[in-house]
C-alpha cells in the first residue's frame, strides 16, 4: 500500500523531469541564426562629421561602412535561396547628450529587402552619428516551405571619436578658468568708493559675464533662425543640378525605370523603387544585376550603396534617408547576369534628389549653453570659497605681524 501511494508523485516528478529535460535540449539545441560583419571592423568606423573635419579627422569623407548579413541554417550551413529584409534604425534620442545630427536620431535609416541566392545580403551605408544601431533581419525562402522564416534583432555600436572627448576636456578645463578667475577676483577684499555699490573690478567682470551671456543667447537664437530659413530651401539654398542622365531609359531591347519621391526632408525616409521590363512584351526582367549608388553632391560623398536583382516583378524597393540637407544623386545601373541569355552593355538611370534640411531643436542649443555656463558658475564659486580661505589666514598673519 505504501509503495502504491507514492507511485502517483513519483510517476508526476519522473514526467516533469522528461519535459523539462526535453526543453532544455531544444532550447540549447542550435538554432537558424543571421550573422553580422562589417568591413571595416565597426571599432574602426567613425561618425561621419568626426571624420569630415581637419581636426577631429582625416579631413575627407571615408567610404561608407560595409554591413554583411549571412543567414544560417540550424546546421550552421549557409541558406540558399532567401530573400532577406533588413531594416536599419539610428541610435534613441538621448535629450541630455545630442550627436552632431539630432533630427535623424531615433529615425529608420533604411529599409530594404534583396534576394540572396547564397543567404548573404550587402550593403554599404554611412552612419551618421555615435551610438547603438538596431537591425531587423527577417529571412524567408524564395521557394515556399524550403525553410522555416528567421526573425532576429541585431545591434551595431558605433564608437564617437576620441578626439572629441580630449578637445572637449580642454573646453572645460578653459572655462573652469575663466570662472575661476572671477570668483578669486570677486572674492577679495577690494574698497568700495563713495556711492559704488561694488568695486570697480567687481562691476567690470560682472559687465563682461553679462556681456558674454547675451552674446550666446543671440547666437543661439540668430544661428537657430539663420538655419531654419537657410535649410527650407531645397538643397541648401542652392538650384538642384541636373544629373545629367534619364530617371528612364529604353536601351539593347530593355526599359529601366527609376521612380519615387521626388524631394525628402531629412529625418524622413524617402521611398525609391527601380523596376527592368522588356518593352516589346512589357514582362519583367529577372536575370539582370542592378547597382544602386546614393552620392551626396554638396561634399560627394557615398552616403548608400547596394547591389542586388531584383524581384520576381522585375523590381527593386527600397527606403533610405537623407541624413544631410543638401542635394543626393541615386544612380541605378543594370548589367546582365553572367548567365544570363541575353546580353549587354550595361547603362544607368539616375536622379538628383532636393533634401530640405532640418536645424536643430531650440531646446538642444540651450541644453548646450546650460552645461557651458554651468561649468563657469562652478568655476565662479570654487573661486569664491578658495578666496574665502585665504582670506583669514592672510588677516591672521597680518595682525600677527603688527603685533
Amino acid at each position: 500500500m505504501t509503495l502504491f501511494k507514492w507511485s502517483k508523485p513519483i510517476g508526476a516528478i519522473c514526467a516533469i523531469a522528461i519535459i523539462l529535460y526535453g526543453w532544455i535540449g531544444l532550447a540549447q539545441s542550435p538554432q537558424p541564426s543571421v550573422r553580422l560583419t562589417t568591413n571595416p571592423p565597426i571599432n574602426q568606423v567613425r561618425p561621419l562629421e568626426a571624420e569630415a573635419t581637419t581636426v577631429l579627422g582625416s579631413g575627407h569623407y571615408n567610404p561608407p561602412v560595409q554591413l554583411m548579413l549571412q543567414a544560417f541554417d540550424a546546421q550552421g550551413q549557409s541558406l540558399k535561396d532567401a530573400k532577406i529584409h533588413l531594416q536599419l534604425f539610428t541610435p534613441p534620442k538621448n535629450p541630455w547628450f545630442t550627436t552632431d545630427f539630432p533630427i535623424v536620431e531615433g529615425t529608420k535609416l533604411l529599409d530594404i529587402e534583396g534576394n540572396a541566392p547564397t543567404g548573404q545580403l550587402q550593403v554599404q551605408q554611412t552612419l551618421p552619428i555615435r551610438g547603438t544601431y538596431q537591425l531587423l533581419v527577417a529571412v524567408t525562402p524564395l521557394v515556399a516551405n524550403a525553410f522555416e522564416p528567421i526573425k532576429q534583432t541585431l545591434t551595431l555600436t558605433l564608437p564617437e571619436n576620441p578626439l572629441k572627448f580630449r578637445y572637449f576636456g580642454i573646453l572645460v578645463v578653459i572655462l573652469l578658468a575663466v570662472g575661476l578667475l572671477g570668483g578669486w577676483v570677486i572674492g577679495g577684499r577690494q574698497p568700495i568708493q563713495p556711492g559704488e555699490i561694488a568695486p570697480q573690478q567687481v562691476r567690470l567682470l560682472l559687465s563682461g559675464l553679462i556681456v558674454v551671456a547675451i552674446a550666446a543667447l543671440l547666437w543661439v537664437n540668430i544661428s537657430a533662425e539663420l538655419a531654419e530659413s537657410h535649410m527650407s530651401m531645397p538643397g541648401m539654398g542652392e538650384e538642384v543640378p541636373s544629373s545629367g542622365k534619364p530617371a528612364k531609359l529604353q536601351s539593347q531591347g530593355l526599359y529601366m525605370q527609376l521612380s519615387g519621391d521626388k524631394s525628402a526632408t531629412v529625418g524622413q525616409p524617402a521611398k525609391l523603387q527601380v523596376s527592368v521590363s522588356d518593352p516589346k512584351t512589357s514582362q519583367p526582367v529577372t536575370d539582370v544585376v542592378l547597382k544602386v549608388t546614393t552620392t551626396q553632391l554638396e561634399n560627394n560623398w557615398v552616403a548608400f550603396a547596394y547591389e542586388g536583382t531584383p524581384d520576381s516583378n522585375g523590381k527593386l524597393a527600397w527606403e533610405q534617408e537623407f541624413f544631410d540637407g543638401a542635394p543626393h544623386s541615386v544612380v541605378v545601373e543594370v548589367a546582365p547576369q553572367a548567365k544570363a541569355k541575353e546580353q549587354f552593355q550595361p547603362f544607368q538611370v539616375a536622379e538628383n534628389i532636393p533634401v530640405e534640411g532640418v536645424a536643430p531643436p531650440m531646446a538642444v542649443r540651450l541644453i548646450s549653453l546650460t552645461y557651458f555656463t554651468g561649468i563657469v558658475v562652478i568655476g565662479l564659486l570654487l573661486g569664491l570659497w578658495l578666496r574665502h580661505r585665504q582670506t583669514p589666514r592672510t588677516g591672521l598673519t597680518w595682525k600677527r605681524s603688527v603685533s
